[in-house]
């Protein structure tokens, strides 16, 4: 289960228009820069950063360090082998005197930064292997000439598209934790040993279970039974873990709130310990903390790299909030009580108390581990049902990177390629920038927060759909939600026109858009666009079973290009209800085979003409189809004592070089991590 909406990278209300474009031009600042493979890298502004005061900036600059330190825990994560390729690759990358010019290390080149951009050999979204585009020959010949070792091993991992070709696996039927590539599991387990493992160890009746499985690598002990290793100082990750916690030891004086002392001594114990009850009490503290100007995450937090859903990627944030943006999340946040209420779900299913629900807009200051250098645009945590229930979330929207996705977007040309027609490109100009921010306040603020299981469901009891589920529920209670009146009540659309703009977005990007990230051939396989393609191909699909002259949406064929065309927007409406309330009784009622038949039926197979027309089409606009973040660098100026007395930013430093630099100033782990 995974509460963080990663964006939506081709959504039309970023595309390009006069109006956005204009606006554009007098921002200075260069937030694109180079393409690699399907990857455009851009910059994010920390806008408001020389504003803060002095203690400020140094509680950021520790917290950021700290971010740094765990960089090398994510890409081990991903794969037992990254470590040793990545060296071996750097390595190769730095001091071969060979043709740099040549395919073969041109290749390499590309190769590297993917392998830096998805913290491993597998794409970060749809977790193929990469295929290398230089030769094992070239290869072997080039470490001799660098004097760089490769075990023998290793090169199989690189160059057979048989071995480890996915990261993580989720076909319907297939062993998922023995056919993932990631490192959650040792080799040879199976998945029907680990769900036995972990479900012999849940307690029956305990109305407040610790997230089982969350820190810990799952191994056979000397007696080949499993056994679990424990992300924490003294276990797995140790040394890097422990950098961590220097950095935040360094961190506490400059807090400004004690609420916020307590958080970070809370997180340091648990680091120490690796004791889930402790993260519990941690999430707890800080969620809590909604006074705090500078916040932040640090942590084994999401568990989409896991097939299973269980265990969580290491990741880091730092931000402080957008005061003036702030006021919308608050708006919502205040009724988050009215719109439990309205919701189109079964009562039963409701919560008849809303808690503890906050909501605010940042700017995030550095972005690290399965955060870097793709992002989410919004997190809603903590992750633990019970804490939720009890307790209540938080959510965010980070102001300055979806700023930064749309200003990039510019002058693309996708609204003209597949938007139906001017009035519906019109009203994306007009509305688009607003709605897809409310759409993801919504989905991280109230969505993620609304309903509850019901007594004795298992959170866990979806498995490897329960990801897609949740996002799909959140996706849907933003979109029921954006056509409704109450938005224009409380000011927050101008008028019932705005909406529209977001529904044919959705449908738009679902339905078509999102399949030029995807091969032609293969199927869908990461949660958020699974759920994305549940949600509009339902809708469509049950648009179409009605039988009415004109279906409230559908696909339709224009000069022989396909395109979405709505008809009704009040039923596409009805139906984004519809499917909500089911959507809640899976997850409410912990149906699996209702989870595995809608998602199976809906979010994973593709239309092979379609698929082949919409990436003819797109390729024609020369874009890339995944964008991610170079970092600013913070740099500490300090007197003679050590004392910083300033920090100030820097935005030019090239990706490549960047990390290079994280390479060498943040190696905390061995190559090699059993």
């Amino acid at each position: 289960m995974k509460h963080k909406i990663i964006t939506m990278m081709l959504s039309l209300s970023a595309l390009g228009t006069t109006a956005q474009a204009a606006t554009a031009e007098h921002d200075t600042f260069r937030y694109t820069d180079e393409q690699f493979a399907d990857i455009q890298m851009l910059r994010y502004k920390v806008e408001g950063f020389e504003r803060l005061n002095l203690q400020q900036k140094t509680f950021i600059y520790h917290l950021t360090e700290a971010a740094l330190a765990g960089r090398d825990i994510f890409f081990d994560q991903n794969g037992r082998y990254n470590l040793r390729i990545r060296k071996m690759l750097e390595t190769v990358y730095q001091h071969y005197k060979g043709d740099r010019r040549s395919r073969d290390f041109q290749g390499l080149t590309t190769y590297l930064k993917r392998v830096w951009f998805s913290g491993g050999i597998h794409h970060h979204y749809g977790c193929e292997k990469f295929v290398p585009e230089f030769s094992e020959a070239w290869l072997r010949t080039a470490l001799k000439e660098v004097g760089y070792t490769l075990e023998e091993e290793i090169f199989p991992v690189i160059f057979d598209p048989q071995v480890m070709p996915m990261r993580v696996n989720q076909k319907d039927g297939d062993d998922l934790v023995l056919t993932s590539a990631c490192n959650y599991y040792a080799p040879g387990i199976t998945q029907a040993e680990a769900e036995e493992f972990y479900t012999q160890r849940k307690p029956t009746a305990d109305p407040r279970p610790v997230m089982m499985g969350l820190n810990s690598r799952l191994v056979r002990n000397e007696f080949g039974l499993l056994d679990e290793r424990v992300y924490r100082i003294g276990g797995l990750y140790t040394t890097a873990l422990e950098r961590i916690v220097k950095h935040l030891e360094a961190a506490l004086p400059f807090a400004d709130r004690e609420e916020q002392k307590a958080v970070i001594r809370k997180l340091i114990e648990y680091y120490r310990t690796g004791d889930l009850r402790t993260f519990d009490y941690y999430s707890i503290l800080w969620l809590k903390d909604t006074e705090s100007l500078i916040d932040f995450v640090n942590g084994f937090t999401e568990s989409y790299g896991d097939p299973l859903g269980m265990k969580a990627s290491w990741e880091s944030l730092v931000n402080f909030k957008d005061l003036a943006a702030t006021e919308r999340t608050k708006k919502l946040s205040a009724n988050a009580q009215w719109f439990e209420d309205h919701s189109p779900v079964a009562p039963q299913f409701k919560k008849p108390e809303v808690k503890g629900i906050s909501a605010k807009v940042i700017t995030a200051a550095i972005l690290a581990g399965d955060l870097y250098p793709a992002t989410a645009i919004g997190i809603n945590l903590p992750n633990s049902d019970w804490v939720r229930r009890d307790f209540g979330s938080k959510s965010v929207t980070i102001a300055n990177l979806t700023s930064a996705y749309a200003k990039a977007a510019h002058g693309s040309g996708m609204d003209k390629e597949f938007v139906i027609d001017e009035p519906t490109r019109r009203l994306i100009a007009d509305y688009g920038d607003n709605c897809d921010d409310l759409h993801t306040d919504l989905h991280e603020c109230l969505g993620h927060g609304s309903g509850r299981l019901l007594p004795g469901t298992d959170p866990d009891t979806l498995r490897a759909y329960g990801s897609t589920i949740e996002e799909a529920r959140a996706d849907l209670f933003a979109l029921y939600y954006l056509g409704d009146e109450k938005l224009v009540e409380l000011g927050l659309t101008p008028n019932m026109d705005a909406h529209k703009s977001q529904y044919y977005s959705y449908l738009q990007n679902g339905a078509l858009t999102q399949l030029v990230r995807i091969k032609a051939g293969a199927t869908i396989e990461e949660a958020h666009m699974r759920n994305r393609a549940l949600v509009a191909n339902w809708v469509l699909d049950h648009a179409r079973m009605a039988k009415t002259a004109h279906p409230a949406a559908e696909l339709v064929k224009v000069k022989g290009k396909t395109y979405v065309r709505v008809n009704d927007y009040v039923e596409v409406r009805r139906l984004f209800g519809e499917l909500l309330a089911e959507i809640q009784r899976i997850k409410s009622e912990g149906d699996f085979n209702a989870a595995r038949d809608l998602i199976e039926r809906y979010a994973v197979k593709i239309d092979p003409k379609l698929h082949q027309e919409i990436l003819t089409r797109y390729e024609r606009l020369h874009l890339s189809p995944y964008k991610g973040f170079i970092n600013p660098v913070y740099h500490a100026q300090r007197d003679a004592s050590g004392n910083i007395t300033d920090v100030t930013l820097t935005y030019d430093e090239a990706f490549d070089v960047q990390n290079l630099r994280y390479s060498r100033d943040y190696n905390f782990l061995p190559l090699v991590n059993e």
